[in-house]
């Protein structure tokens, strides 16, 4: 008779969203489906690499049985490094070999990757040109087409008026400085320039303030969770590896 938990551990991907605001995590089969409860703890206020790592080592410590790791992250990153990481600690986290060190720490091989990237693997519906917009702390990108990732572009950093990107025009410091009123005005002025410059086929508005939205949308363009966009740690697992998915062994000592 086949041992039930060690294939659990075998194919069970536990799946790591970071974000400016909290961290969350669950437990996925291989399809995708919720193995775990969903749960999340604060981001640490100092965000370094180490107090982010210990958090996130608080988080998954009662999850189980898994046997991969996958992990969203609120920046660009590359072959597992992070290589920017604007919403959290400052000048902190340039060249820090984030993959690697989770994989250390759990034991387990690790897939990084871009926290809006992840979420659309989990949200798309995977025929044509699909877009994925996240609205929480900051402003997160992903472009898809026929399910496939495209490079990964930080539009968050293109500017949107004379002196503002769009993380500071549409991210939570200007939801709570300017209010939902002028906050919803701004995001309709984004969701315009987006259909006129990119004419996507469906765009995915996902993140923490994506339920203070208030005006009538497209029928193109879909609310998701949190809560679906963390499932897309099972299809990170999915994909094949190309240049933009990397995957990190635990070191072993000899």
């Amino acid at each position: 008779m086949p041992n039930t938990k060690t294939t659990e551990e075998s194919t069970n991907i536990l799946s790591i969203d970071i974000g400016g605001t909290s961290l969350k995590a669950c437990i996925l089969t291989e399809q995708g489906d919720l193995f775990s409860e969903y749960t999340k703890l604060p981001t640490p206020k100092n965000s370094t690499p180490e107090a982010v790592i210990k958090e996130i080592h608080e988080l998954v410590g009662p999850l189980a049985p898994y046997g991969k790791v996958a992990i969203g992250f609120p920046g660009y990153v590359k072959g597992g490094i992070v290589e920017t990481a604007p919403n959290l600690a400052k000048n902190k986290w340039a060249g820090f070999p984030l993959a690697q060190e989770i994989s250390d720490l759990l034991g387990k091989p690790v897939r990084l990757i871009n926290d809006a990237d992840q979420q659309a693997l989990g949200v798309i519906g995977g025929k044509g040109f699909e877009i994925v917009l996240t609205l929480g702390t900051g402003f997160g990108t992903s472009l898809t087409f026929d399910g496939e990732l495209l490079p990964h572009l930080e539009l968050a950093h293109l500017p949107v008026t004379k002196n503002k990107d769009y993380d500071a025009y549409i991210g939570n410091k200007a939801f709570e400085k300017e209010g939902k009123k002028e906050w919803n005005d701004r995001l309709q002025r984004i969701i315009q320039i987006y259909k006129t410059v990119f004419n996507y086929d469906d765009l995915y508005l996902g993140g923490g303030n994506a339920k203070q939205i208030d005006f009538d949308l497209d029928h193109n363009i879909h609310i998701v969770s949190n809560r679906d966009g963390i499932k897309g740690g099972a299809k990170l697992w999915a994909a094949k590896e190309k240049y933009h998915i990397f995957t990190t062994y635990p070191k072993i000592n000899i």
